[in-house]
């Protein structure tokens, strides 16, 4: 199966800083990504490459174009949700409606409706009465009722309480997710979106310094809770990390034998958020 992303060696530069340096890496289609990294690490810079929003070096193929060159045409494939959701503060809910759809081809107002209908917002409410949260809701409903073949999110539920965070990505699941479809996702509530994803991306410094399935991570990596008369033995695979929990050492070892640590003590797949704490800062205390 050809990728539906593929990137060689991109790098941008924003004067003396180096937002992407030389990254590369692969998405397939019918995946969700989760595309993790602190901030200033080239996360924005990325999905504006992807978008066709930002000039850079190196190559670079979206659905099979050149976003530099064809991004009329890769739009039409393609919704975006930014961290901030912008909407004239005049526009009702229905002129709203109206006007994506007047716009665009693939939209499907019968769904955001729908989606809207399990919110407090009202056909006639304008947005400069909304919160924040409203607003984002609204910008939620207009995109997921596209039908596009790569959505990308970018703190889609930033200003969104828990209990619409998770609606969103039930809906994103129920309604919206399937086999022709590619979702990237990035977000710092890492534990929010843990059992979505089907791949993972870390990004420090502008490179890619992880991508891998979620199921090659569980193969790939395990922590251990080390047993005290097992500490010398377990150090002497050299675990990626170590910290302590209620008095007992917890390793973290990449690559290891799962079969082998488990004799060190309990053993499990750590958790995203614990991984790419580790990955990034070099220990997690």
């Amino acid at each position: 199966m050809s990728a539906l992303i593929t990137a060689r060696n991109l790098s941008k530069r924003y004067g003396k800083h180096l937002a992407l340096d030389n990254a590369s890496f692969e998405i397939q289609p019918g995946r969700i990504v989760g595309l993790i990294g602190p901030n200033g690490s080239g996360k924005t810079t990325t999905l504006k490459a992807i978008l066709g929003l930002a000039r850079f070096d190196g190559e670079l193929s979206v659905l099979g174009m050149d976003p530099r060159k064809q991004r009329d045409e890769l739009m039409q494939e393609v919704c975006f949700i930014a961290d901030v959701a912008i909407l004239p503060r005049w526009m009702r809910v229905r002129d709203a409606i109206d006007f994506v759809a007047g716009v665009h081809p693939r939209f499907n107002r019968d769904k955001a409706e729908r989606y809207l209908a399990s919110t407090k917002l009202e056909p006639g409410m304008k947005v400069k009465a909304m919160s924040k949260g409203m607003i984002v809701q609204l910008h939620l409903a207009l995109v997921m009722a596209i039908d596009a073949r790569l959505l990308v999110l970018d703190e889609p539920t930033l200003g969104l309480d828990i209990l619409y965070r998770k609606q969103f990505y039930q809906n994103l699941l129920e309604d919206y997710f399937d086999e022709q479809k590619t979702i990237i996702i990035t977000t710092h509530q890492i534990e929010e979106v843990e059992n979505l994803l089907t791949d993972l991306m870390f990004i420090r410094e502008g490179k890619i310094t992880l991508s891998a399935s979620m199921e090659e991570i569980g193969d790939r990596y395990t922590e251990v809770m080390v047993e005290p008369q097992f500490i010398h033995a377990a150090n002497a695979l050299a675990p990626l990390t170590q910290r302590s929990v209620f008095g007992k050492a917890v390793m973290l070892f990449d690559g290891a034998s799962r079969a082998q640590l488990e004799k060190f003590g309990e053993t499990r797949t750590p958790s995203v958020a614990d991984l790419f704490v580790a990955t990034m800062k070099g220990t997690y205390e």
